[in-house]
């Protein structure tokens, strides 16, 4: 039985290592470099105290918090890529002009991976790169919509509304444009897929994807993700609504 009903297991198995291979590169150079980055000796004593934590306990922690952010920067690709392999969709990858395309929809994506990615002006900047894309007669996405994705929202709740952020330079908003949208992930999953519990689904099974990659791949026999159950916690608070 496949893990999801709208992508294939090899393609799945494939991003999802790629950003475990990623986080385990990456822990593995922080403990090697980890007496060669400047430590705040301050903090850490502070840290120590005031969290009641160990030594071993402070280090572990310090190390997960040195690779954190290169493993979110790449969880946020990989909706990218998800997405890309739904037929009919094509990720066009880092450093294009923008990351989603589907010709027979006219629609073009920009997907971040939360909503406080981009903030202050470079949501205005967001618009106008946008607008300039969908309007222009010259674009060759002339007449296309455009969406803005925050694949986590602020707040759990649905929405798939113009885009209209602050200008801070012209102390206005931007236009309200209806070909440029922004969406939140549970949505846009579901435009993309045509079903409407797509992003559940897709985190549901990505516990057994974790455990298969590190068995299979890893030769990790009987590995099974930790506490796994209590995870799930999170994604309720963050698309509670969505389900409703």
């Amino acid at each position: 039985m496949s893990f999801l009903p709208y992508i294939s297991d090899q393609l799945l198995i494939k991003e999802v290592k790629h950003v475990l291979d990623i986080g385990r590169n990456r822990k593995q150079e922080a403990e090697k470099k980890f007496n060669h980055n400047v430590i705040d000796p301050f903090a850490a004593l502070f840290e120590a105290a005031g969290f009641a934590v160990n030594h071993q306990t402070w280090k572990n922690s310090e190390t997960i918090r040195q690779c954190q952010k290169t493993v979110q920067n790449h969880v946020g690709t990989l909706h990218q890529k998800i997405l890309g392999h739904i037929d009919g969709w094509q990720d066009l990858g880092t450093g294009s002009v923008i990351d989603l395309i589907c010709e027979e929809k006219k629609i073009i994506a920009e997907v971040k991976n939360k909503y406080n990615t981009v903030t202050g002006g470079k949501l205005a900047e967001q618009y106008y790169s946008l607008e300039k894309l969908v309007s222009l007669k010259a674009s060759r996405y002339k007449d296309y919509t455009a969406y803005f994705v925050n694949i986590i929202p602020k707040k759990p709740d649905k929405y798939n509304i113009p885009f209209i952020p602050s200008d801070k330079e012209k102390g206005i908003k931007c236009p309200e444009n209806t070909q440029i949208r922004i969406i939140d992930g549970a949505s846009f999953y579901n435009l993309v897929t045509n079903r409407e519990s797509a992003i559940e689904e897709f985190y549901s099974v990505l516990p057994r994807v974790i455990e298969h990659i590190f068995s299979a791949e890893y030769q990790q026999d009987s590995y099974q993700l930790p506490d796994k159950d209590l995870f799930t916690h999170y994604f309720s608070l963050a698309y509670k609504n969505n389900h409703d």
